[in-house]
This record gives C-alpha cells, structure tokens and sequence, in this order.
C-alpha cells in the first residue's frame, strides 16, 4: 500500500494557522504551485490564481479539480489581473484576504507585485530577479538593482519577502547554504549545473517563456571569479561533466540570478552557473542572434508597424506549457563546490534529478516547470508554520536550509549526493541555532 503524500507533503508543518495564498501567473511553473498548493491547502487555506489571461487561470483550477490534488474542501478561484497594476493587484490581495503571494509571473512584474504586498502587509515570494523590458544583462549584481532597494523598507514594515525560491535560483541557493554550513571549512568554489536531458520532440522551443529565456543569453555573462564580477560572451567557455543519472552532459558558462545573491551572502571566491544545450538551441539561438531577432528593442516595418523582435519570435515558438505531454527524460540540477573540511581538500555534488513524464503525471507540467513550481509551495508552507516568516527581505541562502530541503524531499524533489563516500540520499543535520547564525554572520 502506498503511502498517503499528503501526509508526507505536511510533515513538520503546522496545520493550525491557515494562510491564504494568491498565484500570480499562469503558465507551466503556475499550475505546478497551483497543484501542490492545493495538496497542503490545510495549512495554506484558500487558493487564489490570478493572470491577465483568465482563461489560463481557469484552466489551471480545471487542471487541480481533475486529478483531485486538493486535499480537504476549500476556494479554487481564478482571477483576471494586470500585475504591472499596483493598485488592482493590492485590491485583489485585500479581496481574496491573501497572506502569502506567490509570484511565477514575467519578471517584469516583480516590483510591482512586491509593492502591492508591501502596502497590504502580504508576504512575498518570487523565482526570479526583477527585469526591465528595456534592458538586458544589467550591471551586478542584478537584485541590487531592484529588489535590494526595498529591503530597508521591508524589514521596517515587518514584511516577509523571499527573494529567487524556485530551483535555480532557489534550491541550489539553500544547496549552497547548507554546503557552507556542514560540509566545508573554506569553500573554494560553488560551480552550479543545470541539464536538461529531455526531449520535447519539436524542432525548437525553449522550456519557458521564450522572451525570457533569450535575455538571459543574448547580453554579456557575468561570473564571481577572484571575488569579481567577470565577462564572458555567450558559449565562449564550457565544461564537460560526467553526472548522476544523466551522464556526460557538456554545459556552458552563463549568468544567472543566484550568483548575485551568493556572492554578497557566501563568502566564497568563485561562483559560476553553467547550463546545458543542444547543437540546435546554439545554432538556432546564433541565427536568430545574427539577424536582430532577438532584439528587445522595436523596430518598424516596411507598412509603418512597430514590432519588437524577440516578442515576434516568441509569438511563433511553441508555447513551453504546450511540450509537458509530449516530454521524456530527466533533468539533473546541482551545485559542484570545491574547498576544504578538517584540513583536507574536498569535492561534493548536491543535486536533484526530476523526470519529466513523471512530473507530468503528477501536475500535468514537464519537469523544468515542476522543479521551478515545487519550491515556492514548499517556503509558503515554512511562512504559514512560522520557520521563514523573517519579517524581512531575504534571499534563500540567509534562510535555514535543513526545513526547506526536508519538505522539498517529500513534495517530490529529493536531494541527493555525491562525495567520496559515494552518491546516497542526502541526510540532514540539525545544527544548533547559535552555531549557523554565527557562520553567516561571518560570511556577511
């Protein structure tokens, strides 16, 4: 007989308090929250998903009512929003009585959606850092750009923001954190990888929203190496890795959110993100690079039309929510840190693999989504009991990770670990509370 998930999902949670929760968003990673906040909605009450696209959101509540992921009787509704609307999503915020926001939308609404929480008292929760539409690869560290601004006035008003919790930036943040917590005296290095081994079956789509996706590679590649920012062009640096499940897999050095976070948090010389891609994402992505069509910028056309490049490209690609049922293979994400514990040089790989017809099984979403969608759920559950309800802005790595990564393992992304014992499950230790303050207060 298998074991009732529900339970598991709620273990070390307190049902007592209820937190209502509004979604913000409606794409693959939005029916994944929607999903597996309704399988906790005993302690996270009432469950509001919110979109310019109604229709979407309405989609989504269908998608929860199917496979019965709810866990108890309680409100599924779907709202129509402009999140760039201050004032409405603040309305919406006090209609719906929500106490925890969860923001999976563009990451052009974060300011937005932040200052709507801030003025109703919300907690915050985002997967991303802030981006403006008009600009790409901004000077680092990108959340001192935005989100940081706000972080005075967070912890004057008493409200709870956390900053990047899906996997990467999120659960690779909390890998980090831990890593430097029990594992290492001096860390040398924190490489994360991100692969893909999947295959969707079409010629070319990106496996979120493909605006997004392309900004993140058409701009400069910033990296921590020496305690300094460094630049790289896109593909100009790769590795090639040997990992669990997945085997040898060649990535490339880019920029991504959490090293701008872990290099002010950690104290660790050398951070860098690397991600895999096929032979056909880099040609694709160079062609479409070379021709001006993934400029952010608009342009006019021959007939006097204003057009912006990269949104036609978008509007021509598959939709990424559209790939889950067609999707197999696995994903592997993890942090590769190097440094030194006792006196001895050592290495350690903390990691997930996330399959992807499995996750579309469970939530109807590919794995990319799942392994984005899981770890928001799993910090609104650790606001709702209390554990991460800071009163403050935070990034995950300031968080104690030991609570997040033990209900990240029964909501359906275990972490593993390779070291020179071997690849086991990860066992978490309880370090006493002093002892972790005090190593991050050294790193600060």
């Amino acid at each position: 007989m298998e074991p009732d998930l529900s339970i598991v999902l709620l273990k070390g949670v307190s049902c007592e308090v209820k937190k209502n929760v509004l979604i913000i968003g409606a794409g693959g990673v939005a029916q994944v929250v929607a999903h597996k906040a309704a399988m906790s909605n005993d302690a996270l009450g009432d469950i509001h998903i919110a979109s310019r696209t109604v229709d979407k959101c309405h989609q989504i509540v269908q998608s929860v009512l199917e496979k019965r992921s709810l866990k108890m009787p309680g409100v599924l509704q779907a709202h129509q929003l402009d999140a760039l609307d201050i004032a409405a999503t603040k309305a919406l915020i006090e209609k719906t009585r929500a106490q925890i926001v969860i923001n999976v939308g563009s990451a052009f609404i974060n300011m937005s959606v932040l200052e709507a929480c801030m003025q109703t008292g919300a907690a915050y929760i985002d997967t991303a850092i802030h981006e403006d539409p008009k600009k790409i690869c901004e000077t680092p560290p990108w959340y001192g750009n935005y989100e940081w601004k706000r972080a005075e006035l967070c912890e004057k008003r008493g409200i709870t923001a956390i900053l990047g919790a899906g996997f990467d930036p999120g659960v690779v943040n909390s890998y980090a954190a831990l890593a430097a917590e029990q594992y290492f005296d001096t860390i040398e290095s924190i490489d994360i990888i991100d692969v893909n081994a999947g295959s969707h079956g079409k010629y070319f789509a990106t496996n979120f929203d493909p605006e997004i996706n392309f900004r993140e590679f058409t701009g400069r590649v910033w990296s921590w190496q020496d305690r300094q920012w460094t630049q790289n062009q896109m593909f100009e640096v790769k590795r090639t890795d040997d990992l669990p499940v997945v085997g040898e897999q060649t990535t490339y050095m880019t920029g991504h959110d959490e090293i701008h976070s872990l290099s002010k948090n950690l104290d660790v010389p050398n951070i860098r993100f690397w991600m895999g891609f096929g032979e056909r994402y880099i040609n694709v992505f160079t062609v479409l690079k070379n021709l001006g069509l993934l400029s952010e910028q608009p342009i006019t056309t021959a007939e006097g039309q204003e057009v912006v490049p990269l949104k036609v490209v978008k509007a021509v690609l598959p939709d990424p929510s559209s790939l889950a049922p067609d999707y197999s293979g696995k994903t592997c994400i993890g942090d590769l840190v190097k440094g030194t514990k006792d006196g001895v040089e050592r290495e350690v790989f903390i990691y997930n693999v996330a399959d992807h017809e499995e996750s579309y099984g469970e939530v109807g979403s590919q794995a990319i989504s799942y392994t984005a969608g899981v770890p928001p759920v799993a910090a609104a559950l650790l606001i709702a009991n209390g554990k991460w309800d800071v009163k403050r802005m935070a990034n995950i790595e300031e968080l104690t990770p030991q609570p997040f990564i033990e209900l990240l393992d029964g909501m359906g992304l275990p972490t593993r670990i390779r070291d020179e014992n071997g690849d086991r499950a990860l066992t978490i230790e309880t370090p006493e509370p002093a002892a972790a303050k005090a190593k991050l207060a050294m790193a600060h």
